[in-house]
């Protein structure tokens, strides 16, 4: 058991958000003991991270700083997102958050949680599926490792995440959430010892009760909203922080 009272946050994208949204977050680190005594950042926090053997990446790094921080002080959790995956051994090792690039699991009080970030569980579109994919196979992790750490950001940068594309296909957006949705609900449904689901990646949204007070809950978009979540023994909200 990690606590009693879970803050969880996705979807940051830092270094391609706003330095406003990146000062807020800041603030909102600050506060996070006053919110919950846990700690869950749900993917994509960063819009790209690669650990090299003596390299971590110096975009957003008064938020690398402030988890680094925050976690002498309380258990922070971190899954990778399809940005962000590629922590290595970073995380666990030196800062003592507790990192997956795929999945964690882990009990909120009396409530067994499974977090995954999202992508590559159901239907998106096939590129960015394709791309997922081979991104994550130990050839191309292996190759861009060798790269010049320079050639390197720039492939990442060219790959970032593209708020566009969302601004101009919300149905896309919102098909891939219901999708989602319905995952979230299966995979509650196949595992009676599960309490919750969380879930990131479609930047929408949710904390819904599946019934018996076994909960799905995406904590939406930092980047842009500011969204956070709160899970506890009463259940889940989302919060927007300000």
């Amino acid at each position: 058991m990690i606590g009693q009272r879970l803050v969880i946050v996705a979807d940051a994208h830092f270094a391609r958000s706003p330095t406003a949204d990146e000062e807020a977050f800041l603030a909102f680190v600050d506060a996070v003991p006053t919110l919950g005594d846990s700690l869950l950042l749900a993917g994509d926090i960063f819009d790209f991270w690669f650990t090299y053997r003596r390299t971590i990446p110096r975009q957003a790094i008064r938020v690398t700083a402030a988890i680094i921080q925050l976690a002498r002080r309380m258990p922070v959790l971190m899954l990778g997102g399809n940005h962000d995956r590629w922590g290595d051994t970073f995380w666990s090792t030196e800062t003592g958050v507790r990192f997956d690039p795929r999945e964690l699991r882990f009990a909120v009080g009396p409530r067994h949680v499974r977090a995954v970030h999202g992508d590559g569980l159901h239907d998106e579109r096939s590129s960015a599926t394709a791309l997922n994919r081979l991104l994550a196979t130990r050839g191309a992790i292996a190759t861009f490792r060798a790269l010049p750490t320079s050639l390197g950001f720039l492939i990442a940068d060219a790959l970032g995440h593209k708020p566009a594309f969302g601004r101009a296909n919300p149905a896309v957006i919102d098909q891939a959430a219901e999708r989602q949705s319905r995952w979230a609900e299966r995979a509650l449904a196949s595992d009676p010892g599960l309490g919750a689901v969380i879930m990131g990646h479609t930047h929408r949204g949710v904390a819904r009760d599946v019934g018996g007070g076994r909960w799905y809950i995406n904590p939406g978009p930092w980047t842009g909203e500011r969204s956070y979540a709160v899970l506890d023994g009463t259940g889940a909200r989302l919060v927007t922080f300000s």
